[in-house]
């Protein structure tokens, strides 16, 4: 049939259409939200609706044919449903305007016959179009159907995970509460047990703590009973100690007085006609005398005298009176002889008045033997030469009128000259405690701002610019400070540490050879702590306090109490060696043309001077040990054979006296002097100077 030719034309131009090409799928709604958003948007009209509406409804309204009522029913009722129709319609001829000829005429006919089937062909094909509209809408449906419903089932999924997730979380915290409720519980018993077992072990410690107690009190009773007791001994032990301290003073003081009875004896007439030798009564009495000051200083240093010091003392008395006995028996005696020989003699000139006598010739006495080193066989001095005392005395002179001169700079009070006075004592005084033996740079640089110091020039201490033209009195209150500084470092820093003497005498030296005044105050400052350095053995004087006595020996005395012997020893020999190293160093940077200002001979006076003079115990031993090791390697260069001579007279001559007065405490600088003289005298010439160690380093 011509219809059905034409319906499966229609259909062919549907499935050639862009629509009718697109391929459809079951899985559509898996393809994601563009497919959702095509489902979800509000349907549309078909874009060939205006064109059935502008030519397919006139003609069907005008010419409705009775075999096509029906489909035009169908047609019209299509056209209510939305329609999705392809984008490029088959127009034909008759919607050109050419058919715009009424119906009336043979052209119109011919016209509505062609336009029937066409009508036909549009409700066809508009019919077609719907059924695949409803087909989209029924599929679209579907899709989203089965996604609600496959969202549902997923939103049930994730609440039924959620809920066990929330189901499991609680029996965890179940299972952790429960645990930490058992751990709680098994902490708590093991608590109570530990209280229970502190419990019981502190009462056990506490019945012990009583048990102790009572015997701790027992103790305490007995220690308190034995305390008391001791301290009754002790109370009658310092007693009777004091009582034999004051017997010793006592004895001391009669010993002292009976001392100066043997020393007027040199006054005696006729002293020519004993035949006491005087000299040594004299030396014996002396050391009676060095013999119980040095019971005195052993017993201020460990307590109280003992029985048997006391015995000593006694003993000592007893034969400085014997010996005064003996003197004043030979002075009677002498007396009575001379008085016989004088009345002889005048009977003699009586019975040979008319003899014509000559002039008598005075014969001298002869010299005595010589020993080794040139010194004579007779007993040795007490008194130091009166040269040498002329000279100490003038050292001490000078530096009493230097302090006279800076009286009024000392006693100010006016703040300013106050703080001119301190600012000058730091200048002087701090570069002589900076004095080390690290660099000789350092060394220079301290001697530089000493000597400018000393020549006025300024110079900085303690960020301010100081001058002795500050006050007139200002550069012998620096000299004074300086020498003293000087003197003070070799009592403190050179009695502690040996190797200090060589850097601090080299610096004192150049000043010295720079400005004489200032040696000249240290040579007082050392002889006024030191007197052996002079030498000088004070003697004492009738009258004297014993502390003033002390103190002019060199001891140092504070509320009564003398210094040890040991500490005593120890500044001695710092002093000694400074000035032994003094003696014999010069300053490098200085002129060489020149002498040294107290050079060598000074050293070997001292040596010669002491060696004739008395041993003191400890004393003598200590300063020659420190003197021949500091200078001993400078006198042997200088001296040579003379050197060697003086050593073997110390060692075989000089040396059994030291012995002779050494009690058995103040062995250790007799030991070291022995020790010394045996290594030193056999060796000779063979010594070199790597055997002194005592070599100054160089700046």
């Amino acid at each position: 049939m011509p219809s059905e030719g034409r319906c499966w034309e229609t259909l062919q131009a549907l499935r050639s259409s862009e629509k009718g090409r697109l391929c459809y799928h079951r899985d559509w709604l898996l393809r994601g939200e563009n497919v959702l958003e095509e489902c979800m948007s509000l349907p549309k009209l078909s874009s060939y609706s205006g064109w059935v509406v502008d030519h397919v409804l006139p003609h069907a309204q005008e010419n409705p044919p009775s075999s096509e009522t029906s489909a035009s029913s169908r047609s019209a009722s299509a056209l209510d449903q939305p329609s999705c129709v392809p984008r490029s319609p088959v127009r034909t001829p008759a919607s050109s305007p050419s058919s715009s000829a009424t119906p009336d005429g043979p052209e119109g006919k011919h016209e509505s016959r062609h336009t029937e089937p066409m009508v036909l062909q549009s409700s066809r094909g508009i019919q077609v179009e719907g059924c695949i509209r409803m087909y989209e809408l029924v599929h679209r449906m579907r899709g989203t159907e089965g996604l609600r419903q496959w969202q549902e089932e997923q939103e049930r999924k994730v609440r039924a995970l959620s809920e066990m997730a929330c189901e499991q979380l609680k029996r965890f915290d179940e299972r952790k509460e429960l645990q930490h409720h058992k751990e709680l519980r098994d902490f708590r018993e093991v608590m109570e047990k530990s209280s229970r077992e502190a419990l019981g072990h502190q009462e056990k410690l506490k019945a012990e703590h009583r048990h102790r107690a009572k015997i701790l009190n027992l103790k305490l009773r007995e220690a308190e009973q034995q305390r008391l007791k001791q301290a009754e001994q002790e109370r009658l032990r310092k007693e009777e100690g004091q009582a034999r301290l004051r017997s010793l003073y006592a004895l001391q003081e009669e010993v002292l007085h009976l001392n100066q009875q043997l020393d007027a004896s040199e006054t005696q007439p006729h002293g020519d006609l004993l035949k006491l030798d005087l000299a040594a009564l004299r030396t014996r009495g002396n050391q009676l005398c060095g013999l119980i000051s040095g019971i005195i200083r052993a017993t201020s240093e460990n307590g109280f005298p003992t029985e048997e010091d006391q015995a000593v003392a006694e003993r000592a008395l007893q034969e400085m009176r014997d010996l005064l006995t003996s003197l004043q028996q030979e002075i009677a005696r002498a007396c009575e002889n001379k008085r016989k020989q004088d009345e002889e003699a005048a009977r003699e000139k009586r019975q040979g008045s008319k003899m014509q006598q000559g002039p008598e010739v005075p014969r001298e006495a002869p010299a005595p033997s010589q020993g080794p080193g040139g010194k004579q066989n007779e007993d040795l001095q007490v008194k130091v030469q009166d040269s040498t005392m002329q000279w100490y005395q003038q050292l001490q002179d000078a530096s009493s009128q230097c302090v006279l001169a800076f009286e009024e700079l000392t006693n100010s009070k006016d703040s300013q000259v106050k703080k001119i006075k301190m600012d000058l004592q730091k200048a002087a005084t701090i570069p002589v405690s900076q004095i080390s033996a690290i660099a000789g740079s350092k060394l220079k640089e301290i001697f530089d701002k000493i000597h400018s110091l000393l020549s006025g020039k300024p110079v900085q201490c303690g960020g301010r610019s100081v001058s002795v033209t500050l006050n007139p009195q200002g550069l012998d209150f620096v000299q004074y400070k300086l020498a003293e500084k000087f003197v003070k470092q070799g009592e403190e820093e050179v009695a502690s540490h040996h190797e200090a003497a060589f850097p601090i005498a080299i610096v004192a030296s150049g000043i010295w050879e720079l400005h004489p005044r200032v040696g000249d105050l240290i040579l007082a400052h050392l002889h006024r702590k030191c007197p052996y350095s002079v030498p000088f053995y004070p003697a004492f004087k009738e009258g004297m306090a014993l502390e003033d006595y002390q103190r002019m020996l060199g001891y140092q005395v504070k509320d009564s109490k003398v210094e040890q012997q040991d500490n005593f020893l120890k500044r001695m020999s710092g002093m000694i060696r400074l000035y032994a190293a003094i003696i014999q160093l010069r300053w490098p940077y200085g002129s060489r043309q020149e002498i040294h200002p107290h050079g060598l001979n000074h050293g070997w006076r001292w040596l010669a001077q002491i060696l004739n003079m008395e041993p003191l115990s400890d004393v003598t031993a200590t300063l020659l040990f420190d003197f021949l090791e500091v200078c001993g390697n400078a006198l042997m260069k200088q001296y040579q054979v003379q050197f060697w001579k003086m050593i073997l007279l110390i060692k075989e001559d000089y040396f059994p006296r030291i012995e002779a007065i050494t009690s058995s405490g103040q062995m250790g600088s007799f030991i070291r002097l022995k020790q010394f003289l045996e290594l030193v005298a056999p060796s000779l010439v063979f010594l070199n100077s790597a055997f002194w160690s005592v070599i100054p380093p160089s700046p």
